[in-house]
């Protein structure tokens, strides 16, 4: 019925009575006039500003006009010289709302999922069409007929609907508007119509322009029609009895200039009317001014060979010889066409003409040929077009955009929905089926549900805010209306879901709340305003009470405000907060009662605050009933790891929190999520996360806590179950490029968040992130066959990642730019790589080391920034094609040589060109064609001969600034990427079809491509988009999975000799079976290769958890050992990789997924969040060869358990004594911290006393009593294990090799003496564990995965015994306590039993199988029992009880929910230690009657007797025999004493667990604070170097430190100032254990800082050179300094100054050095803000560095016993120590150094010089007698040196070792042997006893 009244054609203005404004509305300058061309009354809109003057109907934007006339007519004259606007509101089937809009002001096409913007040519721009220009003088009044259903239909794919609103801005005279289903011809009547007897429809008198007589309609009046309804294909117009006006053409082409000041064609595309062509004469050559199909005079055209697309942007059409004649029966007139052109898709006005004739010919002069097409006198068959559609939105890997705050569950519970920037997803939790809500074109930033899940509503960030309304139910937009908040931050619906409310900020910045009646949206109603009301207050938080939907309430900032909606209004009353006026509110729930009462005054509010607090609000006294607080640290006496309740006390901020009836669940800052009771007793559960926790909500039915962090992530946690399930991952940041890898499936993404991410493109799980803090990622390209990942860096480092060892394999540094691009030929042979300074590399993959083959510049365009197309390599791995030397230029080389092939300049190409086009990104297409395509600036797509460089053919229509092509298999499907779009073309030459656009990207798509499979599309940006492909390409094999071109073959099993590994082979080895393989396992046997699975392409059984590394660096030699493969097998020869290193800067690899972590090797202690790498030196490792280590497989098995030693840049020096133990010299004093990287590196035997641990390279002995410390120094390098004999009189210790000894070392320290009397060495790379047999006869030592050797000594002798290689790595070995000679071995695949037997060498294996509940885990600890009695612990987290006299297992339980890395058992218990970092005791009295039971046994319960939580991952462990009291360490560097009798843990010994990066000590010398990469702050006593107080700042790195003066003699004063990785500035009080201050000076990181001499003032430096000069007391930043600016701060010192001493006024002398041989002095009066430069010293670089590219960091220091005196270090051509006299302007004195310093101290009491070099030693100078003394005893680099300032204690680290040195004088030069041990008598003060230490956490 709604088009019947519309019939046949609706009269707009009339209808709804424009001339009363009561059914519209005008704004501006709006007047009706006389025209004098039409003699009637119309409407003149005119402004400076568009949208300020205009007529809109409906009146209101939420009014809909309903008018469902396919045609819109509008009768306008755009006025003379202006510019003018015409928007559209066009309503689809399913009630999208779509903004159609036409002006003269748009300069280009643009397209979004909810906007149509069409550039508007007026007729007289036509010579020169200039996009944007306002309309030309002469402009005439046009007849603008829209074809609404094909424009929804061609661009955007949507069914029309009606006509919801019009808006006609200035500047236009308008005489009306007009609706109906027929398509009139303006320039025929009905009289003449009828007396023609004109097949056409003739337009009605109502609507008809007046035309004098004897005069034509087109000589006065221009009809644009857009866009035409023909498709038929492009012909001349022919002689007809038809009138010409009803004539259609159609051409694919493009608009360009024209050479040589010709005036540009004008085109005409798909589905283009000409309504009237004009008579044209006779001539040949003459220009075509009235057609806007054809160039102007002297020009050719040809029409160029073009796919069948449409609407493209037009091409320059040439070489076409025309002839004009005057068309028989024309009625003149103009024809109206829409043109595609150069920048987009533009609507043109033009007078008439036509083509009659066209006729090819070659333009003169041109080389190159292309295919053409000549178009026929008939017309040609109609092709095929694109299937519809394509592509299909399939799933969406993000999460967040605006904020991450938004995720909500549906009414059942089983459905999340959560924005993923544009769009909305939901996700249903069990399936993790995803359903998209598209229509957003900017981020979403809020979303809301109603109660039963029927509505959703979704609001658009940016202003102004857009708010969809959407059936959740069916997935379509009900409404779509404009808020009148300009940006809208938070959304609520009532439960019914009849009333929205948002509140945001107004154009003005005032807080604005808003309701909306959504009642009738359902029913095809409008969204109504109900009320809306400004306030001062802050509102981060709104929501609607569930209770009453006239109620809400808000709260921010110092404000909670109870809200009423009453009639049209909005009325708020404020909470009275009493005390608590000051906190920021940040979440707040509703309280339901516990007997359902609906009453208001029987619901009680809860607020919380970023200080921590919980308040209950009482709604009906509007007052604080309760007020709770979080805390972040334990009470004083409590277990490890309590939960706390709320008291009072430091806070930890709280985001969000929710309320079901049984629970409250509350998300902080510290990244837990907690389960509280409602009366908040005491905890239920909590998860952590790997962020702050943004917001949770809990499901209606209480079994599930939904959460989502700060850093992307979104998971729920199953109250049932106690699992948390992680939903989603993503990027935090742009997705810069990604690269996929054929046979495992897998995804690979590299963003701006500087991380790169490896997916499982089966499941979109995340599997593995590497991050780096230092540079962002770049490019990224997989290995074709091995599982190595390529990554090109901003900082032009190109590294090698393992995905099978998690490790950096190798990096190069040959880039001076950033890397730009990545591409890997696909036989897997070469390697290539550019930078942003035109630079390419080529890398031989086949090499172990990836070699760098050929280094060049200025090959690459400087020009483009980051692009995965940079580079392409063409299928048969022989072409390599890039964009350069210019952005003009293609260059195609010979991969193997590069040599170059062919160079295109692609702006000649086309001579009839005016501007140059420039390449955009190119890539090869599929074999077996040979084409490059090449898509340019002037939007084109050239198709080149790959092997020639000749242009094949040429497509136009390409969308502009394309950032990506991608051409499926078969070269079916071209793709495109650009601003937020992609376009699907069919990519076959020939006339027909268009193009599809997708959206969804909210940002500029950055990279598209075809999954290896063809069957999905993969398309980042904003997020990362996978598409479904509906239409397969032809060529795809059905099921099939393509890998790359040029990969191995997988060949049949058959035997094998293995041969090295290279970075371009792989041999895939599979272990051999025992029932299979009986032979044993020591002996060497075939090898098979294994077959893959040719579907999921897995080696045997998937893995069931992702590899996790113990390190993210290199292990400790270069010799290690690469495989693929994750199973490997018995070969003579396993594969190697020589040097694989790591070098500074590398990224930080974080396991993803499996919720465990390895070994305390990582950024923070016992962090679930990943590994953190230790920091990077600029030197390699030397490459020793083991020869031992050949036959052993490289890759790192998933077991924490195995050891793999720190990552060190630095080498161990040679000929360097160690420290003495006696004398009068530097003596060591205290060594601060444990290794918790060992693995059971520490014993303790209860009935000596005697108490031993490793600490980098050194053996600590303690007395648990005195607290004195002894120390054993005797190793190079790190220890990774100790083993005491059962008579507590020997010791062995083992420790890495390195270039000192290439083999490992063991020394054997006889305990009495503490000396070691023996060395010994026979394995290449580490030690796994040590063990000596029962009598003490023999010792077992046993290598690590990459040396897989036993090796039995005699402990009488220490000769070798007995060795063999093992051929899987194996993690534990034990001795039978009731046999000496049996040994037993736990590893991968068996239980292996060692006999050795009499005086015979050889060892005898017994294999054991495994149990099937092992799995595809393996068995990583043991332990005896009472004999027959064997334990052993799992990857799994299960223990397994063995008979071994009768080889069977019988009992198996699950002991943990982790791997079990400590098993202990004496008497009838068991402890078992796990990386769940839980400590757990079992009663084993049952164990030996389930024996005789035998296997009817094995799933019997174990009783667990008592629990401890610890720091970190269990790496050692030693019990009394009673089993109740032991010492036990952590991967966190902890040492804890255990009482099960009283259920607690005590710290021993505390560390740092990462990088210690700065020292600094109290004024009066008797405390010192230590800051750490793990954002640890520590205060410790320098009289015992006991931990007595700890400030922890989650997720950041605290760089350095100053201590505060003494200020007027108040000790309680004293402060500790932080500065932290992320540019802030936190003041510590000491005294009261809180934070005074967190300031903000500086945008990067801190690097140096230090306190004015009167305490008040902080000078602070950073990474990016700015020096701040800050006010802790008032928190302010005074001054900023840049003279340093682009060199990082190195070091800041200040001290006090007389008054105009050096000749300049102030109190205070500081410097400030740089890393750029920089360092300037300054004299300042803080209190006056006066600050002048004393003194600016600038030196040269050196030019030979033994580490090339590591420059030597800037060391500054004054000189305390002379205060005219300058010390600097790293300033200079040499390695020295300068002394520079601030009096007299020069240097005054050199020390020669051997080596340049990385750390440098001044003692204060003595003429002494300490300072730290990068090969681990450390120079102490007498200034006063030249007397220097080199000591070696750190493991790494000495990277920090400090002197106390009184006394003469000296403290060094290296990496997390801390060593506490005593100064007492200098002796003449000399030292002990090499090995030689050495022991200490302490002079560590006694502790009566360890408390609990106070530690506090702050964000």
């Amino acid at each position: 019925m709604a088009r019947v009244w519309q019939h046949p054609f609706l009269n707009v203005f009339r209808h709804f009575k424009v001339d009363e404004w009561k059914r519209s509305s005008k704004e501006g300058d709006v007047a009706a006039v006389m025209d004098r061309t039409l003699k009637r009354r119309v409407y003149r809109i005119r402004g400076s500003i568009s949208a300020g003057n205009y007529i809109q109907l409906p009146k209101t934007s939420t009014q809909s006009l309903g008018l469902t006339g396919r045609y819109l007519y509008v009768l306008f004259r755009p006025l003379p010289t202006k510019h003018f606007v015409i928007h559209l509101d066009v309503s689809t089937e399913d009630s999208q709302v779509i903004r159609v809009s036409f002006s003269n002001l748009f300069k280009e096409f643009k397209s979004t999922a909810t906007w149509l913007q069409f550039p508007f040519i007026c007729e007289a721009q036509l010579s020169r069409p200039d996009l944007g220009a306002a309309a030309p003088p002469g402009v005439r009044w046009t007849c603008l007929q829209l074809d609404l259903l094909d424009i929804l239909l061609i661009y955007l794919n949507r069914r029309y609907g009606h006509l919801k609103g019009v808006r006609l801005c200035a500047n236009l005279l308008v005489r009306n508007l007009y609706t109906s289903d027929l398509s009139f011809n303006p320039a025929v009547t009905v009289s003449e119509a009828r007396q023609a007897k004109l097949a056409i429809t003739p337009i009605p008198r109502e609507m008809a322009f007046p035309v004098p007589k004897g005069k034509r309609w087109h000589d006065h009046y221009v009809h644009v029609q857009f866009p035409s309804d023909s498709l038929k294909a492009l012909e001349p117009v022919q002689k007809s009895h038809a009138p010409p006006e009803a004539a259609f053409l159609r051409l694919v082409a493009a608009s360009r200039p024209v050479q040589g000041g010709a005036s540009p064609q004008v085109q005409v595309p798909s589905s283009v009317a000409v309504s009237a062509p004009e008579a044209l004469g006779d001539g040949v050559g003459c220009g075509f001014s009235g057609l806007p199909l054809v160039l102007s005079r002297h020009t050719d055209y040809t029409p160029l060979l073009q796919p069948h697309w449409g609407p493209t942007p037009p091409r320059p059409l040439s070489g076409v010889r025309r002839s004009r004649k005057r068309v028989e029966g024309s009625g003149g007139g103009g024809p109206s066409v829409v043109r595609v052109g150069g920048r987009g898709v533009h609507v043109v006005s033009h007078s008439p003409a036509a083509l009659e004739d066209v006729a090819v010919c070659k333009p003169p002069g041109r080389k190159q040929s292309r295919q053409k097409v000549v178009p026929s006198k008939t017309p040609s068959p109609q092709t095929d077009s694109l299937p519809d559609p394509v592509l299909r939105l399939k799933s969406v890997i993000g999460f967040g955009g605006h904020s991450t705050r938004w995720a909500l569950w549906t009414e059942d519970g089983a459905t999340v929905v959560y924005p993923c920037h544009a769009v909305i997803v939901a996700l249903h939790v069990e399936t993790r089926e995803q359903r998209f809500f598209l229509g957003h074109t900017d981020k979403v930033s809020a979303l809301a549900l109603d109660g039963n899940s029927s509505l959703l509503a979704s609001a658009q960030g940016p202003p102004p805010s857009v708010v969809r309304l959407w059936d959740f139910r069916a997935g379509v937009c009900l409404a779509l209306f404009q808020s009148p908040v300009h940006t809208l931050s938070t959304l609520s619906f009532s439960r019914s879901g009849m009333v929205l409310c948002g509140t945001g900020k107004d154009g003005h910045g005032r807080t604005m709340v808003v309701a909306w009646s959504t009642d009738r949206a359902g029913r095809g109603g409008e969204v109504a305003v109900l009320g809306k009301a400004h306030t001062d207050a802050d509102i981060q938080a709104f929501q609607v009470a569930f209770f009453d939907e006239t109620r809400m309430v808000s709260c921010g900032r110092s404000s909670v405000r109870l809200w009423r909606l009453r009639g049209t209004g909005l009325r708020s009353c404020p909470v009275d907060l009493g005390e608590h006026h000051a906190l920021d509110f940040t979440g707040l729930a509703f309280m339901q009662s516990q007997d359902g009462c609906q009453e208001p005054s029987t619901h009680v509010l809860l607020v919380c605050s970023r200080s921590g607090h919980i308040l209950e609000i009482d709604c009906q006294r509007l007052a604080v009933r309760r007020a709770r607080r979080l805390l972040p640290t334990r009470p004083p006496g409590r277990p490890h790891l309590q939960k706390q309740p709320f008291t009072s006390g430091p806070g930890v901020p709280i985001s969000s929190l929710s309320v079901s009836p049984g629970v409250c669940a509350v998300g902080s800052g510290d990244g837990y999520l907690r389960l509280w009771p409602l009366d908040f007793s005491s905890v239920l559960l909590e998860a952590e996360h790997e962020g702050p926790v943004s917001s949770v909500h809990v499901s209606p039915d209480g079994l599930r806590v939904l959460s989502t962090t700060t850093r992307g992530h979104l998971g729920f946690l199953d109250v049932l179950t106690c699992e948390y399930n992680v939903l989603v991952r993503s990027h935090t940041d742009t997705v810069l490029a990604f690269a996929t890898e054929p046979s495992r499936r897998q995804l690979a993404t590299v963003s701006r968040d500087s991380s790169i991410r490896v997916w499982d493109l089966a499941t979109l799980r995340q599997l593995y992130d590497f991050t780096s803090s230092d540079e962002a990622p770049w490019a990224v390209a997989f290995h074709p066959s091995q599982p190595i990942l390529f990554c090109g860096f901003g900082g032009g480092v190109m590294r090698a990642f393992s995905l099978e060892a998690l490790d950096v394999l190798v990096e190069h540094r040959c880039h001076r730019g950033s890397v730009t691009g990545l591409a890997v030929t696909p036989d897997g042979r070469f390697l290539f790589s550019c930078c942003s300074q035109g630079g390419l590399a080529q890398y031989d993959c086949t090499h172990p080391q990836c070699c760098i083959l050929h280094a060049a510049g200025n090959m690459v365009n400087q020009e483009a920034g980051p692009s995965p197309s940079t580079l392409t390599v063409s299928g048969d791995s022989r072409l390599l094609a890039f964009v350069g030397p210019s952005k003009y230029m293609v260059t195609a080389v010979d991969t193997a040589s590069l040599a170059e092939l062919w160079r295109v300049n692609i702006s000649t190409l086309d001579p009839a060109g005016s501007s140059l086009g420039s390449a955009m990104t190119i890539c090869f297409s599929p074999t077996p064609t040979s084409h490059l395509l090449v898509a340019t600036s002037a939007n084109t797509v050239l198709v080149l001969d790959a092997e020639l460089g000749h242009i094949v053919q040429e497509l136009s229509g390409i969308q502009p600034t394309a950032s990506s092509l991608a051409l499926s298999e078969g070269s079916c499907f071209l793709l495109t990427a650009g601003n937020c779009a992609i376009k699907v073309w069919d990519y076959p030459v020939q006339a027909g079809s268009g193009c599809q656009v997708y959206i969804g990207h909210s940002e500029p798509v950055q990279d598209v491509a075809f999954t290896p499979d063809q069957r999905q599309v993969l398309s980042v940006g904003d997020a990362i988009f996978l598409w479904d492909v509906l239409a397969i390409p032809k060529g795809t094999p059905e099921g099939s999975i393509h890998s790359s071109a040029g990969a191995p073959p997988t060949d049949e099993a058959a035997p094998c000799r293995a041969s090295p590994v290279s970075l371009g082979h792989t041999e895939h080895v599979a272990p051999p079976s025992p029932e299979h393989h009986p032979r044993s396992l020591l002996s060497p046997g075939p090898c098979t290769r294994q077959l893959e699975d040719p579907l999921t392409g897995a080696h045997e059984l998937p893995r069931q958890v992702v590899p996790m590394p113990a390190r993210a660096g290199l292990p400790e030699s270069s010799d290690g050992v690469f495989s693929v493969s994750d199973d490997e097998g018995p070969c003579e020869e396993s594969p190697r990789l020589q040097g694989s290193q790591q070098a500074p800067g590398s990224p930080v690899l974080v396991e993803k997924g499996t919720g465990a972590f390895g070994d305390s090797a990582r950024g923070s202690a016992g962090d679930p969040r990943g590994l953190g790498l230790s920091h990077f030196h600029c030197s390699w490792p030397s490459a020793q060869g083991a020869s031992k280590a050949e036959a052993s497989p490289a890759i790192r098995p998933d077991s924490y358990k195995h050891f793999v030693a720190r990552f060190k840049a630095s080498t161990c020096p040679k000929g360097v004594p160690y420290p003495p133990a006696r004398g009068e010299q530097l003596r060591l004093k205290a060594v601060v911290g444990y290794n918790g990287n060992g693995r059971e590196n520490m014993v303790w035997r209860p009935d000596t006393g005697f108490f031993a641990y490793s600490c980098g390279c050194l053996v600590v002995v303690e007395d648990l009593h005195s607290g004195s410390q002894q120390h054993w120094l005797g190793h190079p390098e790190e220890i990774s294990t100790l083993a005491l004999s059962h008579n507590a009189q020997v010791l062995a210790s083992a420790s890495v090799s390195s270039s000192v000894a290439t083999s490992c070392l063991i020394c054997i320290w006889n305990v009495p003496e503490g000396s070691c009397q023996r060395l010994l060495s026979h394995h290449a790379a580490a030690i796994q564990a040590l063990a000596f047999s029962p009598d003490d006869g023999l010792l077992a030592t046993l290598g690590n995965y990459r040396d897989c050797t036993l090796a039995l000594w005699s402990t009488a002798t220490f000769t070798l015994v007995a060795c063999a290689h093992l051929q899987e790595p194996v993690h534990g070995l034990a001795f039978s306590p009731g046999a000496a000679g049996q040994l037993t071995c736990v590893g991968r695949a068996a239980l292996t039993l060692c006999l050795p037997r009499g005086a015979d060498p050889s060892l005898q294996v017994h294999r054991e199988p495994v149990p099937a509940e092992v799995g595809a885990g393996e068995l990583s600890s043991l332990c005896f029992g009472s004999p027959p009695l064997l334990f052993c612990g799992s990857t799994a987290g299960r223990v397994y009880a063995w008979d071994t006299a009768t080889h069977r297992c019988f009992l198996t339980w699950e002991a943990d929910d982790g791997e079990i890395g400590v098993l202990l058992c004496s008497g009838a218990r068991l402890v078992s230690g796990s990386i769940t970092k839980r400590l757990r005791l079992w009663a084993m009295g049952a164990v030996p009657e389930l024996r005789l039971k035998g296997s009817g046994a094995r799933s019997s319960p174990m009783v667990m007797e008592q629990q401890l939580a610890l720091d970190g991952a269990v790496v050692s462990a030693a019990f009394d025999e009673s089993m109740d009291m032991g010492v036990v360490g952590t991967s966190a560097g902890t040492l804890w004493y255990v009482s099960w009798a009283e259920g607690t843990s005590t710290h021993l010994v505390s560390g740092h667990s990462s990088r210690v990066n700065e020292v600094a000590f109290s004024p009066s010398g008797s405390h010192c604070a230590t800051a750490s990469e793990d954002g640890s702050v520590r205060v410790w006593t320098l009289a015992s170097m006991e931990l007595v107080l700890q400030f922890q700042v989650l997720d950041q790195s605290c760089l350095c430190l100053a201590w505060s003066p003494p200020i007027c003699g108040h000790p309680e004063l004293h402060r500790v100032a932080a500065g932290y990785s992320d540019g802030t500035l936190r003041v510590f009080r000491i005294a009261r254990t809180e934070m005074e201050i967190k300031m903000h000076p500086h945008r990067k990181a801190l690097t140096a800082m230090a306190f004015s001499s009167d305490g008040h003032t902080i000078i602070s430096g950073d990474k990016g050179g700015l020096v701040a000069v800050s006010r802790p007391g008032t928190g302010m930043t005074v001054r900023v300094l840049s003279d340093h600016q682009g060199a990082p701060i190195s070091a800041i010192q200040s001290r006090s100054k007389e008054y105009g001493e050096f000749g300049v006024e102030g109190t205070d002398l500081w410097l400030a050095a740089s890393g750029d041989q920089r360092v300037s002095v300054w004299a300042s009066d803080w209190p006056e803000d006066h600050c002048e430069l004393v003194d600016w010293l600038s030196f040269p670089a050196p030019a030979h560095l033994e580490r090339p590219g590591c420059q030597p960091p800037s060391l500054a220091a004054f000189c305390p016993w002379d205060r005219g005196l300058l010390a600097c270090a790293g300033l200079g051509l040499r390695e020295e120590v300068l002394l520079y006299s601030l009096r007299q302007k020069q240097v005054v004195e050199k020390i020669p150094l051997p080596f340049f310093a990385v750390s440098l101290s001044l003692s204060p009491g003595r003429r002494l010089l300490a300072v730290g070099s990068a090969d681990r030693v450390l120079r102490l100078v007498d200034c006063a007698t030249g007397r220097a003394r080199d000591l070696a005893a750190h493991a790494d680099a000495v990277h920090l040196c400090r002197f106390a300032p009184a006394g003469p204690l000296l403290i060094t680290a290296a990496a997390d070792e801390l060593l506490v040195w005593e100064a007492a004088g200098l002796g003449p030069t000399g030292g002990r042997p090499a090995h030689e041990g050495c022991r200490g008598p302490g002079a560590r003060d006694a502790v009566g006893g360890i408390v609990g230490l106070p530690s506090v956490q702050f964000k």
